[in-house]
């Protein structure tokens, strides 16, 4: 017989295991937000939760000591919170570029040319709507992809998506957090600190070191990725990339079982949290007005329309030249859906918002056309494998 408990746990280990588990706790999260941040009653203390100053002054960082920190709720999350995130979403590349979908250049070409296309092109379509304007420093916003909604809608839709084109997708997700840990890195950093900096290739050194001779993993390693997000928070980087460096000096025996453990606080914990935290937005009146300018046209057309184009055409120029092949049970109409599914940009496109514009109003406006983009993208995608019938018996050679 079970226990009370274990009628209550049973149901939810089951939850927490489905697929789809993280794409709602976002979904209701980011809903809750949008409720209390538009309320009458609860909108003045909910943004002052998120908002509130550590140090009661208007800056980035607060001061303990000597020390540096951030200031906010929202800047701990997104700098100390996120950079665990995105330790765990570096763990996942490592694992597919040794021993994955990435391992060999014969699997990797494909989904490494489709991400790319879906980068560049989006980016390439928000400079358009927007050069020379002051919105000109959002180009990166449509680049991502959440992999979390992306296959929490694709496993919805059962085998009506072949199990190629989710190991694709995944994969292709996986590049496109990649390549947007590599823009932030570059391009979304404030002033250079080199003091900072030589500290972090200091840690990298020894990092490699503690690999290179297999010095067994333990709290010294934790202690060493402590120092390194500090670090890089005041070395000018933004700090959430201390993440990804850290998880590429994991050694591969380990990636697994770290993953399994980190996979619960992360997308149940520190997800939902940030969701939380950066969709604290109150939607103003006569939002149709704001919302019909280049910043929203250019993120709205960039994920929906940019990321299947820039997939599509890549792979198709990829599989022409016989450098690539279509995953199996994969057509070109399948593969537009795909891409369509790739539109869903949430989590990382809502990140990208909050570093790109120092504008609160910029920032709510970016924040609202990706949730509005990532809505259209669910449904569209979602429909388009539904409605394929005789089109999915089109193969083009």
């Amino acid at each position: 017989m079970l226990t009370i408990t274990q009628k209550i746990m049973h149901p939810l280990k089951l939850f927490f295991r489905d697929s789809r588990a993280v794409g709602i706790s976002l979904i209701v999260s980011t809903i809750i937000s949008l409720i209390l941040s538009n309320n009458n009653t609860t909108n003045h203390w909910y943004q002052k939760i998120w908002s509130w100053n550590f140090s009661g002054k208007i800056a980035h960082h607060f001061q303990i000591g000597s020390f540096n920190f951030p200031n906010s709720p929202v800047a701990l999350i997104n700098d100390f919170l996120m950079a665990i995130f995105f330790f765990l979403a570096g763990m996942e590349i490592k694992r597919e570029l040794t021993n994955g979908e990435l391992a060999s250049r014969k699997k990797a070409v494909l989904p490494i040319a489709a991400a790319v296309g879906g980068m560049v092109t989006p980016a390439l379509i928000f400079s358009i709507f927007n050069w020379g304007t002051s919105y000109k420093n959002g180009w990166a916003i449509p680049m991502a992809t959440d992999i979390a909604f992306t296959l929490g809608v694709a496993s919805l839709l059962g085998k009506k998506i072949p199990l190629s084109l989710k190991v694709f997708l995944t994969a292709l997700a996986i590049i496109d957090d990649l390549g947007a840990i590599v823009v932030i890195a570059l391009f979304y950093g404030g002033h250079i600190h080199l003091f900072y900096l030589s500290i972090v290739i200091v840690i990298m050194l020894l990092l490699w070191i503690f690999n290179k001779f297999s010095i067994q993993f333990g709290w010294f390693y934790w202690l060493l990725g402590f120092i390194l997000w500090y670090c890089m928070f005041n070395s000018g980087i933004h700090a959430s990339v201390a993440g990804v460096v850290f998880a590429f000096f994991i050694p591969v025996s380990l990636l697994n079982k770290l993953e399994l453990k980190l996979h619960f606080p992360v997308y149940f914990i520190i997800i939902p949290i940030f969701a939380l935290a950066n969709t604290a937005i109150t939607i103003p009146p006569h939002i149709e007005h704001q919302m019909n300018q280049t910043l929203s046209w250019g993120i709205i057309i960039g994920l929906l329309i940019g990321k299947p184009l820039g997939i599509v055409t890549a792979s198709f120029i990829m599989v022409k030249l016989k450098w690539a092949q279509l995953p199996l049970n994969t057509n070109w109409y399948k593969m537009a859906g795909a891409g369509i599914l790739a539109g869903i940009g949430f989590t990382m496109s809502i990140f990208l918002s909050t570093i790109s514009f120092v504008n609160t109003i910029d920032q709510n406006i970016a924040k609202i056309s990706v949730l509005i983009t990532s809505i259209l993208a669910m449904v569209v995608g979602f429909c388009w494998f539904l409605l394929q019938f005789k089109s999915s018996t089109i193969h083009y050679k």
